[in-house]
């Protein structure tokens, strides 16, 4: 069942090919704006080629995507990186900069490297809200895994885009560090009003943060709809090839596909 929420991301008969593979194909929907929509889906499902469609990372070669009623091809780079943000899975800089710098990259959009006032205030702002207050002078190349990739985030909410899309942001992290992260995409939504989009691998953080779940198999949307109407064992179990037991608590659904 297709959601019936507004949206301003919307994208019509969207075709990639690597060659002679369709790694998606065809495909129809939109992002609900204001809320967190995770990618699910097995490996080659087609998930982070839609994201990177979406954000304008990669060229369909079919298809067209209307972002604020107007083709996503139309806009100015420039124009686009102030409105829509792109975090890709691999992030790392060889640049001896510290946290509070690196952060500062999000606002190269408005102030062309010219920081003002204000942009350093966004700065600030942006790090408190992931709290990393007490990190913000270390070199990135000191930090954990878990403390880098949290400071990317940090330079994406700098950015202060409407909308914000993720490509696994939770690969490689321990759980404290992935908990902190969707906690802090839920706040986005949640306190500042963004929409999420999040290429997702972990089933239980899709399903206890998203308001809704694109599920997508072999290059093809199969089911985008409201969190509660995926989080279901036949849905699921088609989706990946596994039997899901669905466990309900604190109206809340957690998946075990472990024991079955």
């Amino acid at each position: 069942m297709e959601h019936k929420k507004e949206n301003k991301l919307i994208f019509q008969g969207l075709v990639k090919d690597y060659g002679k593979k369709r790694v998606i194909d065809g495909l129809e929907g939109g992002i609900a704006d204001n809320h967190i929509t995770s990618l699910i889906g097995p490996n080659g499902a087609g998930k982070s080629t839609l994201l990177s469609i979406l954000s304008r990372l990669l060229k369909q070669d079919g298809g067209e995507v209307s972002f604020m009623d107007k083709s996503l091809r139309d806009y100015k780079s420039n124009d686009l990186a102030t409105k829509l943000s792109i975090l890709k899975q691999s992030n790392q800089t060889d640049v001896k900069i510290t946290i509070r710098d690196l952060v500062a990259f999000g606002r190269f959009p408005y102030c062309k490297g010219r920081m003002t006032e204000t942009d350093w205030q966004k700065v600030q702002e942006a790090i408190a809200f992931s709290d990393l207050e007490d990190l913000a002078d270390a070199y990135i190349d000191e930090l954990s895994g878990g403390q880098r990739q949290r400071a990317f985030i940090s330079m994406i909410i700098a950015q202060d885009t409407e909308y914000i899309l993720l490509d696994e942001p939770l690969n490689n992290l321990d759980m404290k560090h992935s908990v902190h992260v969707m906690k802090t995409l839920r706040r986005l939504v949640d306190e500042l009003g963004k929409t999420v989009v999040i290429v997702i691998h972990e089933i239980n953080f899709a399903a206890q943060y998203s308001d809704y779940i694109i599920a997508m198999k072999d290059g093809k949307i199969r089911y985008n709809d409201e969190v509660n109407h995926i989080i279901r064992p036949e849905i699921l179990q088609e989706i990946f090839g596994i039997e899901f037991d669905i466990i309900e608590k604190n109206n809340k659904k957690i998946c075990n596909y472990f024991n079955i």
